[in-house]
């Protein structure tokens, strides 16, 4: 349900290029943002003839309190000693400096859509950020789309 992008950059990503840029991979998208002087803050990517628009939710770690939520990401990853990637993710939620959440949308007629706009949107998000995204029962990506860490 939850899908989250970690950006090490605090830079604004244009809903603008979000939206051309599904638009060029085929994912036609209506895109509605609000914002304040640090820039968007929350948008509905919204898709034709569903229901439900994908929410996004933009925080700063200057402007929002959001550290403890961050350390809490490391903490869990800090756990994945397993994996060779753990320690470098782990750094990276720490290192965060905007967190991108997406909500998919429960009553989506066309799920394939839905998915396949939540992942491109994160990827687009996390490579415009330096970041990574992370889905929810799924694990932790890189901005190209590659499995980093594994969720069991």
């Amino acid at each position: 349900m939850w899908y989250r992008v970690f950006g090490l950059s605090d830079v604004e990503v244009s809903p603008v290029a979000l939206a051309e840029h599904l638009h060029a991979t085929g994912l036609p998208v209506e895109p509605h943002f609000r914002g304040d002087e640090w820039g968007w803050t929350s948008g509905e990517l919204r898709l034709p003839g569903a229901g439900t628009p994908i929410y996004l939710n933009r925080y700063l770690t200057t402007v929002d309190d959001l550290r403890h939520d961050l350390n809490a990401y490391a903490a869990e990853l800090e756990t994945c000693d397993y994996h060779p990637n753990h320690r470098r993710l782990m750094e990276h939620a720490i290192q965060t400096q905007q967190l991108i959440v997406l909500r998919r949308p429960a009553d989506a007629p066309d799920e394939a859509a839905v998915l396949a706009t939540l992942e491109r949107a994160c990827q687009f998000l996390a490579e415009q950020t330096q970041g990574v995204y992370q889905i929810d029962g799924r694990g932790w990506f890189a901005a190209s789309g590659e499995l980093l860490l594994p969720e069991y």
